[in-house]
């Protein structure tokens, strides 16, 4: 079952590729996400197909997907669900938000205040939302993609910290390259239409999930690569261009991703090479940099760059 699982949850990027061009890194976090129960900021420019990418994970997984379209009007009960009178009834019951799904895309989600961004804090930590003292679960899988805007900042609410530490991955979305390009044009001039995702077939379901998520849980972690994950978590608040570092939660997300990545490479043991191929995507958002570091140009991918080269290789 775990080798048959893992082939079908690899042959998700191809299945995904289907719809989105070029986009097998992107794929291969969230499927990472799924396999480690996080959740997953992305940040591309318009026009990347982000939001498509989701929609065809969903298909491919036969999860169900809702997208909300976060917006300064956006109120908390519009992503949660409220308490409505139902006049059939004569009383009081509870309308389910778009929160209860399996994958939810909170698109552009820094355009909402904060109360709105907070509402969904609950939901990324606990798994449930909290309705007139009511807890109400939800469903398993239950995962956030978030989408921003690396360019437009204009009426924005950026994230604060303490959301953004509870994203397993940052991931971002280029604009694709030229043969990237040319495939897609070539796609929408032979009739594909991005709306319509009925040639996608289901290539795994839960039932991987599950047992890939077990799987994943019983790696062999050597206490070397323990250490090793601490040493470039600890390397980042010693930075000169960083405020602040990793922090012990995104410490344990590294380590997560990372065994995740072993087992979808086909390994029940984790490498330093895993660790170090997910530390990007895994700490990039945890970083805030000085504001004199990001006048010289500092990034937080350069930053974390300058660690794993110090930091030293366990053998």
């Amino acid at each position: 079952m775990t080798e048959s699982s893992r082939a079908a949850l690899v042959a998700l990027r191809a299945e995904v590729g289907k719809a989105v061009v070029g986009n097998d890194g992107a794929v291969t976090g969230l499927i990472i996400a799924l396999l480690c129960r996080g959740h997953v900021l992305i940040e591309g420019v318009p026009g990347v197909a982000k939001t498509l990418l989701v929609r065809a994970l969903a298909a491919a997984l036969d999860l169900r997907c809702t997208r909300v379209q976060f917006t300064s009007d956006l109120m908390p009960g519009d992503v949660t669900g409220s308490i409505v009178y139902d006049p059939n009834k004569a009383d009081f019951t509870f309308r389910e938000g778009p929160v209860f799904t399996s994958l939810l895309i909170a698109d552009e989600i820094n355009r909402t205040p904060p109360k709105t961004q907070s509402a969904l804090l609950e939901a990324m930590e606990e798994r449930q939302v909290s309705i007139d003292g009511t807890p109400r679960p939800l469903p398993d899988p239950f995962i956030v993609i978030a989408t921003q805007n690396p360019v437009e900042y204009e009426g924005t609410y950026p994230l604060p910290e303490a959301q953004l530490d509870r994203f397993l991955l940052k991931l971002t979305m280029p604009t694709p390259s030229r043969a990237d390009e040319v495939t897609i044009l070539t796609r929408h001039a032979t009739g594909f239409d991005p709306r319509d995702l009925s040639h996608i077939g289901v290539i795994a379901g839960k039932s991987d999930l599950d047992a890939g998520r077990a799987a994943v849980r019983s790696l062999t972690v050597h206490e070397q690569v323990i250490g090793y994950v601490v040493d470039i978590c600890r390397a980042t608040r010693n930075s000169p261009a960083v405020r602040l570092g990793v922090s012990p939660r995104g410490a344990t997300a590294l380590l997560a991703a990372g065994r995740a990545w072993a087992w979808l490479s086909g390994r029940d043991y984790v490498t330093p090479d895993d660790i170090k191929a997910l530390a990007r995507p895994a700490l990039r958002h945890r970083l805030e940099l000085r504001p004199e570091a990001e006048l010289e140009g500092a990034t937080a991918d350069g930053v974390l760059d300058g660690v794993l080269a110090a930091v030293p290789v366990p053998r």
